[in-house]
């Protein structure tokens, strides 16, 4: 075949490879000294040999199999003493970096893991089952991260290095990216990705995971199909978005749903679905699309409901507005610790975009729009759960008035560390009782309100 420059294409696998010194490219991670100089020279051979254009179009197995049988030829030619488990695994590193993102990709690839925080070549931590813990991974150095963050951006349209060393992207499976780059991040890039679960997430799967009681899923159901609007407020890695994709799995199938988010996670599974996305600012600091922007948008495009991923700034003002003008059964997320922290946070926020309005009506419009607040947290033993369902009732004098439909009440923990705990509920009647007649479910949220004690 006809050779690339000084590669060729791996049909030619008798072409000549020059020779590079053993310090031309760093040792693979977690090897012996006395072979790192050995594997890394191995490794050069075998990257000279390769068109990384031919690689790229290569499905990842056909590319695996073509590689162990060039590092086993070169391995064999220089007598070097590998075993074929050390062959098979510098193919898999090479295939992963070729095709893949590097070291990562053991871990993209395990359902096991949740989240992964890369904080420089030697420190990677991961989340499984919500316990965070140091990963054995290891890159070479802090380049083969800064490429792979590239990578990472460059496969959506976007970039990031030092001139604009921060960035929000997704991968293709729709996992989560961040990432900083220096001189903001002092000790080398760091990327933190929140992996998208594969598993359709429903309340069903959430009362087995112990997220919550029967109970507290059926009243989460009727909110969901009585077209209430609802805030879902939690910290960080909380579940929040997981909680928005089980309640929307219960919309139905004949709405039109407009979807709005920085970096798209949600998984809706209705035929009517529009995703919208944010854009960042080019080159010339011009083009930015913010959440705002695609809010007033969203309203002109008929949706029935909007569903705004995480709300975060001035497009609060227009979510409220968007809730008050026939647009029930919208949702979004936000960042608090409490239901009652989520509802002055939204006041906050409506203030940086709407500066003149005065409180009061600000706080009118939040009692009218807003029906339900449900809080999740994740607590100390790993476990998400919903810690709070609020209702919020209406406006006494400038207070906003809340009633707690559910709360979860921590009791003691078990001899596994696992939390125990108990839900009681205050079996009021909720300021959107009108609602639930409406759609003829009030008895229906009465009955799971009272399985609880008061």
């Amino acid at each position: 075949m006809k050779p690339f420059g000084r590669r060729a294409e791996f049909a030619s696998p008798s072409a000549s490879a020059e020779s590079v010194p053993a310090d031309a490219v760093d040792a693979l991670p977690e090897r012996p000294a006395t072979r790192a100089a050995p594997l890394s020279r191995l490794r050069t051979q075998v990257l000279d040999r390769v068109d990384p254009v031919v690689a790229a179009e290569l499905p990842a197995s056909v590319l695996r199999s073509q590689l162990e049988a060039l590092v086993h030829e070169l391995a064999g030619r220089d007598r070097l003493e590998l075993s074929a488990r050390e062959q098979a695994r510098l193919a898999e590193e090479l295939t992963h970096d070729m095709v893949g993102y590097g070291p990562l990709e053991p871990l993209l690839q395990d359902d096991s893991i949740s989240d992964i925080m890369v904080n420089g070549p030697d420190r990677v931590f991961i989340e499984v089952r919500g316990k965070m813990r140091l990963s054995d991974v290891r890159f070479r150095d802090a380049a083969q991260v800064a490429n792979i963050a590239q990578k990472m951006a460059a496969a959506v349209g976007r970039r990031v290095d030092e001139s604009s060393p921060l960035l929000d992207c997704r991968l293709a499976d729709g996992s989560r990216v961040n990432v900083v780059f220096p001189p903001l991040a002092l000790d080398g890039p760091c990327l933190s990705i929140r992996k998208f679960s594969k598993k359709k997430i429903d309340f069903a799967a959430m009362v087995a995971n112990g997220s919550m009681i029967p109970s507290v899923a059926r009243v989460l159901e009727i909110a969901a199909r009585c077209r209430l609007n609802i805030v879902v407020s939690g910290g960080t890695g909380s579940g929040k978005t997981t909680m928005m994709n089980a309640l929307s799995r219960l919309i139905d199938h004949e709405e039109r749903i407009v979807t709005i988010e920085d970096a798209a996670e949600l998984q809706l599974q209705q035929p009517h679905v529009v995703r919208l996305e944010t854009r960042p600012p080019n080159l010339e600091g011009k083009g930015e699309i913010n959440q705002r922007d695609l809010m007033k948008n969203a309203l002109r495009m008929r949706p029935d409901r909007i569903i705004v991923g995480e709300v975060r700034g001035a497009e609060a003002f227009d979510m409220l507005q968007a809730m008050n003008t026939g647009h029930d059964g919208s949702i979004c997320t936000i960042h608090a610790n409490t239901a009652r922290d989520a509802v002055t946070r939204i006041e906050n926020m409506v203030q940086m975009g709407s500066m003149s309005l005065p409180q009061r009506a600000i706080r009118t419009q939040i009692a009218s729009a807003v029906d339900l607040i449900v809080q999740v947290e994740r607590m100390r033993d790993g476990v998400r759960r919903v810690a709070q369902i609020a209702d919020v009732c209406g406006l006494e004098g400038d207070v906003i008035t809340m009633n707690d439909v559910f709360t979860y009440e921590f009791e003691g923990e078990d001899a596994n560390g696992g939390l125990l705990g108990r839900y009681v509920s205050s079996r009021t009647r909720p300021g959107f009782s009108e609602k639930l007649r409406y759609f003829g479910l009030e008895r229906a949220w009465m009955d799971a309100v009272q399985e609880l004690p008061a």
